[in-house]
């Protein structure tokens, strides 16, 4: 899978106020939530931006606030693709992590706010990944129509096997027939979606219709 570079700069002032003069600088505030629990009372120096943040049974993580510019997450945000991001903070934290949310404004569709979360080599993530089909379907051969009905599965598996999109052979698939999650396999992969979702399908048309009625007279 690729990574995505991009640069972070801690931030200390937090809340609506402090949001608000940031995306005035063409900025988006952000989170990096760490994925490694921690001990508390925890006594190792915290960097610029980052905090402590209880999660139960005397642990915690650690949350590091920031900004990024709208320039730099574009060609992460807007695109089909999938990308992993190579994180570096001007605090000399340098971190893989994934695109956990993304909160819109409804009316313009402006970035308001970014979280983050930091991965490794050794745990497993779960992320959506394009699907491509492969093949010329018998079933479109036959006068039906090829649907994509979902354009992207979510997997869980270490970022190293995740592959940059997944590719599914639909040239056995009949006329009126479809492809669910449940029949398919990938390399080290778990799918995560419900087993009966179905993936594509070749449906009925008029004209495959008429040629069925045709050929059984």
């Amino acid at each position: 899978m690729k990574f995505f570079q991009l640069e972070g700069t801690p931030r200390e002032d937090v809340g609506k106020k402090a949001a608000k003069s940031i995306r005035k600088e063409n900025a988006i505030p952000a989170v990096l939530y760490g994925a490694t629990p921690v001990s508390l009372p925890y006594n190792t120096p915290l960097s610029k931006g980052e905090k402590i943040v209880e999660i139960g049974d005397n642990k915690g993580i650690v949350v590091t606030n920031l900004t990024v510019t709208n320039d730099a997450v574009r060609d992460l945000i807007y695109t089909p693709e999938v990308f992993l991001v190579d994180l570096s903070l001007k605090n000399s934290k340098h971190v893989k992590v994934l695109v956990k949310d993304i909160q819109f404004q409804p009316v313009t569709g402006a970035i308001l706010h970014i979280d983050f979360v930091e991965i490794f080599d050794n745990r497993p993530i779960v992320i959506d990944v394009p699907v491509t089909l492969q093949g010329h379907s018998e079933g479109v051969k036959a006068g039906g129509k090829l649907s994509l009905e979902m354009r992207k599965l979510k997997v869980k598996g270490l970022y190293n096997d995740i592959p940059e999109k997944l590719v599914i052979d639909i040239s056995d698939l009949g006329l009126g027939k479809t492809i669910q999650v449940n029949s398919l396999q990938f390399d080290k992969l778990e799918l995560v979606n419900a087993g009966n979702a179905v993936v594509c399908a070749v449906k009925l048309t008029r004209a495959a219709r008429g040629a069925a009625a045709a050929s059984g007279k």
